[in-house]
């Protein structure tokens, strides 16, 4: 019997970190330490993390995500999103071992009027978005056998999410009440479950270990189709709807109605025919994706009733 392959997992109660590990196939061994063991601002920790055994793939999934903070906070943003990927990269190629590294549609400054592709020069427009592109230069360069996967919108049962955003505050409505909720409709981009993008970083690593002339470099992966974000919560309610809950009204605005700390791309749209070519991975629709999430959230909901 084959020797189970070691997995090193950053961010492992993530939304992507958790996928990792409900859809883990059996010939790996995930091993994600908590932040107490590993915290990804120390890169001693980080180092001897790596050296603690032979590790046939690491798997970068934490970062900063606090978009708006990241504004005031912008140490601690570059610290996790640049120097941890940097560190990990490089102890990584040191231990022989391939890295995939999780990065985002933020690099990009969203005035391209068709999906990015691969590339497309980056030009961030907020402080998160230029730390992760540190963290994509930071890999490219200190591991020769990288996956830098790029995503955008990931939504899960699991973690903080615009869906789960959104059934929060429809859960505070009073009954009898519809007052509307106010959501974006000008910023455009591409609904990703966590479980499918966790399917695609798996099939990624399974070749990355099993053949060391892999493919690497930069990928993207998202759901097929686009939505803005007034379109995602509509069809998320509307799929809640589905399951006999009411939902409340919806107000389209534009991004100068809601203005934020961070500014954020208007096109995040994320072409993947990239990874289709070259890994074989066919993303799904994201109305399709997006049902299981929400059927989830009900099920977990009556569960806690």
């Amino acid at each position: 019997m084959a020797e189970p392959a070691e997995i090193l997992l950053t961010g492992g109660a993530g939304q992507l970190g958790t996928e990792l590990q409900r859809l883990a196939p059996s010939g790996w061994r995930i091993v994600a330490p908590p932040r107490r063991e590993l915290d990804i601002s120390r890169p001693d920790q980080i180092a001897a993390a790596v050296a603690s055994r032979r590790w046939s793939l690491v798997i970068n999934a934490a970062a900063y995500t606090a978009v708006d903070r990241a504004e005031d906070d912008v140490a601690a943003a570059w610290a996790a999103n640049a120097l941890a990927p940097a560190v990990l990269a490089a102890e990584s190629a040191r231990a022989g071992a391939p890295i995939i590294h999780v990065s985002t549609d933020f690099v990009f400054d969203g005035t391209k009027s068709s999906p990015y592709v691969e590339a497309d020069p980056v030009a961030p427009l907020c402080v998160y978005g230029a730390s992760k592109a540190g963290g994509e230069q930071a890999v490219r360069t200190a591991n020769p056998r990288h996956v830098i996967l790029r995503t955008a919108w990931v939504v899960s049962p699991h973690g903080a999410n615009f869906i789960k955003t959104m059934f929060r505050l429809a859960a505070q409505v009073a009954p009898g009440e519809r007052p509307a909720l106010r959501v974006v409709d000008d910023q455009l981009g591409c609904p990703t479950s966590a479980a499918d993008l966790a399917r695609a970083a798996i099939t990624l690593g399974e070749r990355l270990i099993a053949d060391p002339m892999a493919p690497a470099g930069l990928y993207h992966f998202v759901n097929s189709g686009e939505a803005s974000w007034c379109e995602l919560a509509r069809e998320a309610f509307r799929l809640r709807s589905a399951h006999g809950l009411p939902a409340p009204s919806l107000e389209a605005i534009t991004t100068a109605q809601y203005p934020t700390r961070a500014r954020r791309p208007a096109n995040s749209r994320l072409s993947a025919a990239k990874l289709e070519r070259d890994y074989g991975v066919v993303a799904r629709p994201w109305r399709v994706a997006i049902k299981e999430v929400v059927d989830a959230l009900v099920a977990a909901a009556e569960k806690a009733a």
